[in-house]
């Protein structure tokens, strides 16, 4: 059995994600058993990344119930400045959040998590044109690859896609233990 098997993720999306930040750490929580769900404000709608790729909305955020999944992941690009303005989508992250569950975000990623007030204290890191945001919520800034301060797992862009995937995955791979 393959060490995430029956574990459920959201995989937020919206217009212009950033491609390989969805996908990759999608099919990386995939590969190792876990069931991810795309949610964005439209169920069924098709979401265009910035590079062309597409992604289909299986679920609208207004289904979804936190108490239902083990972990969160918030994709870069241009997406997370629209992300960060539906209310459900805030809910979702600070519930997360309070239930300590594995909350994953790239590059502007970020954007989500500071407008969800959850990064006073935290150790992060994100693209380094949004470092001054972090810092302005509170949060600890690192130019790491990936930093993960307790159920918080972050990384600055692309090429630090391989150690995001593999640290979200032991932290999903942790939760609940």
């Amino acid at each position: 059995m393959m060490r995430l098997t029956g574990k459920k993720v959201i995989a937020l999306v919206d217009e212009e994600f950033e491609d390989l930040e969805l996908w990759y750490p999608v099919y990386r929580v995939r590969e190792e058993g876990a069931e991810v769900h795309l949610a964005g404000l439209e169920k069924g709608k098709t979401y265009t990344g910035k590079y062309g790729v597409p992604a289909q909305a299986e679920y609208s955020f207004e289904e979804l119930n936190s108490k239902d999944y083990d972990g969160i992941l918030v994709p870069g690009g241009w997406a997370p400045d629209k992300l960060r303005r539906y209310d459900k989508v805030l809910q979702l992250v600070k519930e997360m959040n309070e239930d300590q569950k594995p909350i994953g975000q790239i590059c502007h990623a970020g954007w989500v998590l500071i407008s969800a007030k959850i990064l006073d204290g935290v150790t992060v890191t994100s693209t380094p044109g949004i470092r001054d945001d972090m810092e302005n919520a509170g949060a600890i800034w690192k130019d790491e690859a990936v930093v993960t301060d307790g159920h918080i797992i972050s990384a600055r862009r692309p090429p630090d896609l391989p150690p995001y995937g593999k640290a979200f995955c032991d932290a999903l791979a942790q939760q609940g233990k």
